[in-house]
């Protein structure tokens, strides 16, 4: 075996929080959802973390992989972790850094904290190394961080039965410095912090009486995905090829394949039917558009002149991603990064990256083969290569490609050349440096895209300071359909991530009744319900139950359907918002009256009252706020 070096893949890991004891491991196969054993909640109802299974692979002397290495190979795995959070410590978002004419300096977040005391708002726990099969205990958990002086557990690490590497993320949770205090916006909450981190992988191996330091990786540790298996139509996979390609690090795509180039994209506009209404109204089941009903599929799936009209109509569905006009009623149906901050510009709303319109013009040309519907394959079936390829490309398909205000997961910085090493690997800083947290009164977009800038090496916390704080504040306020005057609620922001309408399992299990007659069906089939109907309408109380309560929120997952009688109006699979442990809210109208009157004379909310009636308290009694209009930076 001539081994040139290792590599550790993914190159990027994401894993995700959830305040169960119980975890799964991501996928590791593109376009798949994880499958965790008895659903993604454990018994007591708590969410189950993601976490990320990092590997090493021999490779030859053109990058080419040889075999993946492991104990059961001989080989002695050293790894070293270092992850933390420096989201407090950083600047406040203002808008994406990268937008030409547009970005928004901001000023550091906490700004009242100066000196040495700005140390109080970095939560990193220091690197931890392990090595070894099926290692775990307290010594591997990322435990030793504090926020002011109060411990926040990152997470930890363990090995497998063949020394690979688990990383896992913390428990979900949020807090002030002082207890009491709400949080008020969607990303730039002072004095607040929470236990998202991201870091460095890096591991020695000895192998054949030789040893090798591996080609480092990285992880991301994110907040839960409450839609998996649903992808947007624009993946973070998408944005970063599309810079690769642009930059000329890879080729662009020399046969354009409908079921590998161009389907995925239609299908996944198609699949937002399950997250979002309008999708639902516009794409969904028995929708002239659904792009995935057998008929039209046939004539999209054909190159010959006689289809030409019918790809060419969707294709204009498809806004252009350089074309200089705002075009808000064409699609993806998604926000832009500029959305909230600009009017009538092309980036208020998300268009396909200039590979993906490229791909789906030659396509609506007929310049295409049809291919056929991939077929899931096992991970240990495919070649090293093809393993290689797998694990690259299947957490950053996980991720959204925007929009970018800020983001739920990764953010804007991975669609800048500097960032990156090479293709699909993030430059980082030499081990033990940490990242630098001070650039001075503003971060400009001139000081964030120059040479040593924040983006020219990551390290330690690097990945998710960009986003909110905490978290759950803005994954409670980026939601959809904010133009009252339209009837459909679109666009959306992060649908496929945190939902905004779902099919209920109150609908689901109407809908499974065979004794129902086809049209009864659809009626519950066509009600989709806001998923955080909870947590009440007005923002500051809703986005403050999404720090206590997150992990109640049902998960959207699939379901195999039979409609078993009438003719087949609805689909052999549906995606029902499972798990929700909140209380049912089937309250007499005398208990509704006894809340509204409690609410009226500022005691507490209405929800509170109601919970309370439940016999379930879900959050210590505030008083009711005066309501106010709230700037569209804050919603």
């Amino acid at each position: 075996m001539n081994i040139s070096k290792m590599a550790i893949y993914p190159p990027l890991g994401i894993a995700r929080v959830g305040n169960s004891s119980e975890f799964f491991l991501a996928s590791n196969l593109p376009g798949q959802a994880p499958v965790p054993a008895n659903g993604f909640k454990d018994d007591e109802g708590k969410v189950k973390k993601q976490a990320a299974l990092f590997r090493v692979y021999a490779l030859a002397d053109k990058q080419q992989p040889i075999q993946e290495v492991t104990s059961a190979d001989g080989a002695l795995i050293t790894w070293r972790v270092h992850v933390a959070n420096r989201k407090a410590g950083w600047y406040q978002f203002m808008n994406a850094l990268d937008l030409p004419g547009q970005a928004i300096p901001g000023a550091p977040r906490n700004n009242a904290v100066t000196g040495d005391d700005r140390k109080n708002l970095i939560i990193d726990p220091g690197p931890r190394s392990i090595c070894g099969n099926n290692i775990s205990g307290s010594a591997y958990r990322f435990d030793g961080g504090k926020f002011y002086g109060t411990p926040v557990d990152l997470g930890e690490v363990r090995t497998d039965e063949k020394g690979r590497l688990t990383i896992i993320g913390g428990n979900g949770i949020s807090a002030p410095k002082n207890a009491g205090v709400q949080a008020t916006t969607f990303a730039n909450n002072d004095n607040w912090h929470d236990d998202v981190a991201d870091g460095t992988v890096r591991a020695s191996v000895q192998f054949n009486g030789q040893t090798y330091e591996a080609d480092p990786a990285m992880i991301a540790v994110t907040p839960p995905n409450f839609g998996p298996g649903l992808f947007s139509t624009v993946t973070m996979y998408d944005v970063v090829t599309d810079l690769f390609v642009r930059s000329g690090w890879i080729k662009e795509v020399e046969k354009i394949i409908f079921y590998e180039h161009i389907y995925p994209i239609l299908e996944r506009t198609v699949q937002a039917q399950w997250v979002n209404h309008g999708s639902y109204i516009l794409f969904g089941q028995n929708s002239p558009s659904d792009f995935t009903a057998p008929e039209l599929l046939k004539q999209l799936s054909d190159p010959s002149p006689a289809s030409r009209d019918a790809r060419e109509k969707v294709f204009r569905w498809y806004r252009k991603p350089d074309g200089g006009l705002y075009e808000p009623a064409k699609i993806p149906p998604y926000y832009g990064d500029a959305f909230g901050d600009y009017s009538v510009e092309p980036n208020i709303d998300l268009p396909l990256t200039l590979t993906q319109y490229s791909m789906m013009e030659q396509w609506a040309s007929g310049n295409f083969e049809t291919g056929s519907l991939q077929t899931a394959i096992l991970f240990d079936h495919l070649s090293p290569g093809q393993q290689v390829e797998a694990l690259t490309r299947a957490p950053l398909e996980e991720c959204l490609g925007g929009p970018f205000h800020p983001g739920i997961e990764i953010t804007w910085p991975f669609r800048n050349l500097i960032f990156w090493q090479s293709p699909y690997k993030i430059k980082m800083l030499s081990e033990g440096q940490d990242p630098q947290d001070d650039y001075g009164p503003l971060l400009s977009q001139r000081i964030a895209l120059g040479v040593n800038g924040p983006l020219d090496g990551s390290g330690p916390g690097s990945l998710t300071r960009w986003l909110g704080v905490p978290w759950q504040t803005d994954g409670a306020s980026c939601l959809s359909g904010y133009d009252t005057s339209l009837y459909l609620m679109l666009p959306s922001f992060w649908a496929t991530r945190v939902p905004n309408h779902v099919l209920s399992e109150q609908s689901f299990t109407r809908i499974s009744d065979t004794t129902l007659r086809e049209a009864q069906k659809l009626k519950h089939f066509d009600y989709r319900q806001d998923w955080l109907r909870d947590f009440g309408t007005q923002y500051i109380p809703k986005i403050n139950r999404m720090v206590e309560r997150w992990h109640e929120l049902g998960i959207v997952v699939a379901h195999p359907f039979s409609s078993g009688r009438g003719q087949n109006l609805l689909p052999d699979q549906l995606w029902v918002e499972s798990d929700r442990t909140i209380p049912p809210t089937d309250f007499t109208l005398e208990q509704v009256k006894i809340a509204e009157e409690a609410s009226k004379k500022e005691e507490t909310d209405a929800l509170q009252v109601l919970a309370d009636i439940a016999g379930r308290k879900l959050t210590t009694p505030r008083p009711v706020r005066k309501r106010r209009t709230f700037r569209r930076d804050e919603m």
